[in-house]
């Protein structure tokens, strides 16, 4: 072989080796989209936050984030499809005050437990807001126990999840008010509400996020709303405390988990990209407008916080005699 047949040998080579190497827009592919589980069906607070959240992760960290409704079963089926997938911190869900601390006490046999889960961002807070159909006639938490003893059967009160804060909530306020009420347990918020406005159920606990632009268009009622003080969205309304229960004290409450085998640095990365969008003013405006508030914090701060939300509610469930039924 030339020393010329040499040079175009190499130089061929050469060629065939730089379209096979990937160039700079192939090694910056996009990666991996980011997965947010929302325990719950479509149209409820864990669906609207995990909305809302998953659309400002995606501007922070400039990957696709699919948000993905896994209901049924209090939120567990929820939580258990995080735990199956790949432990890389790429697959989040939205958890609340059920299935991270009510289930523990309310299930005998949960498939998880505290340890399985490591808590990345408290996300909200917000009142729930005791609501009625206008075709009930009620304006009070007190017409609405006094109606509850004159029907012999009772009322009916929607659940739009099984060991929800609605569900507890409702369970309290029948326990301590007497007020007479079967459960009536949906698959999520949407459909219970629908009933609701429909008149096929009575009267319920839900979250403001979802309850506040009914009753603002005056297809549902406000009785009461479950945190100590009222707020400005429904400043007429009082609360349960006022109404003469001091005990009834609830806000619901949202975070963000993964499973306990992400890396911690995974987790803190995620925390700090979820503290920018927690941060960003229009997330702070529209959780606002729902009646919420942003919370935010460490994930240890965040892990204190649902520990002791499992032991406080394990003490009232126990004591109330609360059932999932």
């Amino acid at each position: 072989m030339t020393m010329v047949e040499q040079w175009l040998r190499r130089l061929l080579t050469a060629a065939a080796l730089a379209l096979c190497w990937p160039g700079p827009a192939a090694l910056a592919a996009d990666p991996k989209p980011l997965r947010l589980i929302a325990p719950a069906a479509p149209g409820g607070i864990l669906d609207l936050t995990s909305r809302l959240i998953a659309k400002g992760l995606q501007d922070v960290t400039h990957q696709t984030v699919v948000v993905e409704n896994v209901s049924g079963a209090g939120g567990t089926l929820g939580i258990m499809a995080m735990l199956k997938a790949d432990p890389d911190g790429n697959t989040l869900v939205m958890g609340s005050l059920g299935p991270n601390a009510a289930n523990y006490t309310l299930q005998d046999k949960l498939p998880y437990k505290p340890e399985d889960l490591s808590p990345v961002i408290h996300v909200l807070s917000m009142p729930n807001v005791l609501v009625a159909a206008p075709k009930l006639g009620v304006k009070t938490l007190a017409e609405l126990k006094a109606l509850s003893k004159a029907r012999p059967a009772g009322l009916s009160m929607a659940v739009s999840t099984s060991g929800s804060s609605g569900h507890l909530t409702g369970a309290l306020i029948k326990l301590r008010a007497g007020v007479s009420a079967v459960d009536i347990v949906y698959r999520g918020a949407a459909p219970a509400l629908t009933d609701l406005v429909g008149g096929q159920v009575d009267f319920m606990v839900d979250n403001m996020i979802t309850s506040l632009p009914m009753v603002r268009a005056g297809k549902l009622v406000a009785l009461a709303v479950t945190s100590r003080d009222r707020v400005p969205e429904m400043p007429d309304v009082p609360t349960i405390v006022e109404s003469g229960y001091p005990d009834i004290d609830v806000t619901v409450w949202l975070g963000l988990f993964v499973s306990a085998k992400v890396p911690q640095d995974r987790v803190r990365q995620l925390n700090a990209d979820l503290q920018k969008v927690l941060a960003m003013p229009e997330i702070r405006q529209r959780i606002a407008e729902q009646g919420g508030m942003g919370v935010g914090g460490s994930p240890e701060v965040f892990k204190r916080f649902v520990a002791t939300e499992k032991d406080r509610w394990e003490q009232v469930i126990k004591s109330s005699g609360i059932k999932v039924e």
